[in-house]
């Protein structure tokens, strides 16, 4: 066999050692790092299930390595309701995924769907669905709503309080089904259990940290607590059963 013959050969050789090494790399990288622990933390519009869908399908799907790559400076831009989305490899076969969902205020029914806005009043989704933990703001006067534009009502001042009282409900643990704005009066809504705050806000902390109590001794008893005038001093207030 001539020199070019044995050139050859060893070139081939070569690229034969390059595939095997290049095969062998490959089932390591896809073996060491194949996903069999998944934590997924922040979501609330989604369960934990449709998240691990949307992240780990298609090819690769189930690889820690590719996956933290993948969503390390990564924006959902056609997922409702959330902004960004992130993977972090605590171990080669843990991930935790991140979810970072859209701060929502409240939504409005409108056009029998849910529309749901920001702290100062931005429509951000449409959808129909209702996600927990969101209260539907009425009340609301407005003649028509277009998603990513502020919603149109006559004092904007509104959002500051709707942010204020979701903040208070969120600090003490309150899930508010509904809150109902009557000019500058406020209800909140707890399943048969209204609680009117009226329209001092400089009171609203005051008010708001004594219904989780309030709730839990009422059982299943529906009615009206009015607060309206309630002195945290002598603690006023009146509770009026309905059927």
């Amino acid at each position: 066999m001539g020199k070019k013959g044995k050139k050859w050969i060893a070139i081939l050789f070569l690229l034969m050692l390059l595939v095997a090494g290049a095969l062998w790399a490959g089932n390591y990288l896809l073996s060491k790092y194949h996903v069999e622990n998944i934590y997924v933390d922040g979501n609330i519009h989604y369960s934990d299930e449709e998240i691990k869908e949307m992240i780990m399908g298609g090819v690769l799907g189930d690889n820690s390595l590719y996956l933290s790559h993948k969503y390390k400076n990564w924006s959902a831009k056609n997922i409702p309701f959330i902004d960004a989305i992130t993977v972090e490899t605590l171990s080669p076969d843990t991930i935790k995924i991140t979810v970072y969902e859209k701060a929502l205020a409240g939504y409005i029914k409108y056009l029998d769907a849910y529309m749901y806005f920001d702290k100062d009043g931005y429509l951000v989704e449409n959808s129909s669905v209702r996600t927990a933990g969101i209260p539907q703001i009425t009340g609301l006067s407005f003649s028509y709503a277009v998603l990513e534009k502020p919603l149109p009502v006559q004092d904007d001042k509104v959002f500051g309080d709707i942010l204020t009282i979701t903040k208070l409900l969120k600090k003490y643990e309150l899930s508010a089904d509904r809150i109902q704005f009557d000019g500058s009066n406020v209800t909140l809504h707890f399943g048969g259990i209204r609680v009117a705050l009226g329209n001092e806000r400089s009171r609203l902390e005051n008010k708001i940290m004594i219904i989780p109590q309030v709730l839990d001794s009422l059982g299943d008893v529906k009615g009206v607590f009015h607060m309206e005038s309630y002195d945290e001093t002598h603690g006023n207030y009146v509770f009026k059963p309905t059927e």
